[in-house]
């Protein structure tokens, strides 16, 4: 066996010519790929797996957050800072029955203000339907494998799927992947800093909500409380959070040892939407071998999860596991090298920019870091801008390198926003034929304030 094999040369099928490809039908990507296509753009989705929505869908509990830490500062005022097609999706979700809406929450809000619990499966179906209804072309169940570059312009993108390898063309690309798969094809900068520990996350059936709520409380760990609607009827539990130094002792270690968190959301009686289940592993996502052997581990982490459940926990006797992610969710892979960093600073100072596409408020480190009063940082134009790169934006887990800063924009909200600012930067480029940098940022901000998205 030699250590090389040589791939013959091969012509691709073109199958289509886009203004805009969307590169990951995440959370970040559905927004990318609607803000498009609602410009006017001639649009595409690429997602590898068989629906959208992504992370939101997968490794998340709540959705963090459409608004400030109003309730954490008395003196802060309540502002909705994420809205526009992010709000109408939750709109149209609320009606679908797949979220409770933006509920208050009664404990924890030095954390978060508002939990906005949404259901798996009505999600992905009604990110498919705004997608369809927009016009916006899905290749769905379909990699991309590689990047069509004339110097420092993207072309196009090759995909695989069942069909074979095949190419599109576009004339403006958003990288909403997750790993930064599009902009490392395109030879962008990236480093990988293996930050966070990867994720598998359950639901969980055959439980008592009511009665979690209460082994909480008994054993002083109820740290997160919030109550919607629930099973179509208002005023129930649809958020609860246990922190485990006060449990059972064997609880208490058995649980950490899987990285188990006692956290979750349920829009549903007898049934825990989101439990997640953590593991540490040595080197990036982007490993093939690292991460099979962490799908292996945290199954078994998950089956071992559902036992504690059935033993220490009244309620859960008949506790199984009724969903599970199709495969691990991250918090970060590649840090894609774009034209801005956010830092720190700018989060917890609050920082405004001059070129920004959205505010937002969240730190998923709080109430140890917070924005600074309860207010809002903006997030800057460049930075998703992808650096070296004319016509290709990042967005959502991708951007900024700092650990503690990405605990703000990495967040499912602040991917949404993301993703109707890059998409609708993506469009203008297109139809202009121009490239980021020279974009005129009056034309982009008129756009951002005509789909609805919040800049004062």
């Amino acid at each position: 066996m030699t250590d090389f094999y040589t791939e013959p040369s091969k012509k691709l099928p073109v199958v289509g010519s886009y203004d805009v490809v969307v590169a990951g039908g995440g959370t970040g990507g559905v927004f990318a790929a609607l803000a498009a296509a609602r410009v006017g753009a001639k649009t595409a989705l690429i997602e590898w797996k068989g629906y959208t929505g992504g992370t939101a869908v997968e490794g998340g509990t709540a959705l963090h957050s459409f608004y400030n830490l109003y309730k954490a500062f008395p003196d802060a005022p309540k502002k909705q800072l994420v809205k526009g097609i992010p709000q109408e999706f939750i709109d149209r979700l609320y009606a679908a029955g797949g979220t409770a809406g933006h509920c208050e929450m009664d404990l924890s809000y030095d954390y978060d203000s508002v939990c906005t619990a949404i259901d798996t499966e009505i999600y992905k179906q009604v990110s498919l339907d705004m997608l369809v209804e927009s016009g916006v072309t899905l290749y769905l169940n379909t990699l991309v494998a590689g990047a069509i570059c004339d110097g420092e312009r993207l072309t196009g993108i090759v995909i695989e799927s069942r069909s074979g390898r095949e190419a599109i063309y576009g004339n403006a690309f958003v990288d909403s992947t997750g790993y930064g798969d599009l902009s490392a094809f395109a030879g962008a900068g990236f480093t990988e800093p293996n930050d966070y520990p990867v994720v598998n996350s359950m639901g969980v059936g055959g439980v008592s909500v009511e009665k979690f709520r209460d082994f909480l409380e008994a054993n002083g760990g109820l740290g997160q409380l919030a109550h919607g609607r629930r099973s179509g009827t208002g005023g129930q539990i649809i958020r609860l959070g246990g922190y485990g130094e006060q449990f059972p002792e064997a609880f208490r270690t058995a649980t950490r040892e899987i990285g188990m968190s006692c956290v979750t959301t349920t829009l549903w009686d007898d049934y825990f939407m989101f439990l997640k289940i953590n593991l540490t592993i040595p080197v990036s996502p982007t490993n093939r071998d690292a991460v099979t052997t962490a799908e292996v581990e945290l199954r078994r982490r998950m089956s071992r999860g559902v036992e504690l459940l059935r033993e220490h926990v009244p309620g859960c006797e008949n506790a199984f596991i009724a969903r599970t992610s199709p495969q691990i969710t991250i918090r970060r892979a590649r840090c894609i090298a774009c034209d801005y960093d956010i830092t720190l600073d700018d989060v917890l100072g609050a920082r405004r920019f001059d070129d920004e596409v959205m505010l937002y408020g969240f730190m998923d480190l709080a109430p140890r870091l917070q924005v600074r009063d309860g207010g809002w940082y903006g997030v800057p134009y460049r930075a998703l801008c992808v650096a070296g790169v004319d016509n290709l934006y990042a967005t959502g887990m991708m951007i900024t390198s700092d650990h503690d800063a990405h605990m703000s924009t990495r967040n499912t909200v602040s991917c949404m926003g993301h993703g109707q600012a890059a998409g609708t930067a993506a469009a203008l480029i297109a139809e202009r034929r121009t490239d980021s940098r020279s974009l005129r940022y009056d034309d982009l901000r008129t756009a951002l304030v005509g789909g609805g998205v919040v800049l004062e």
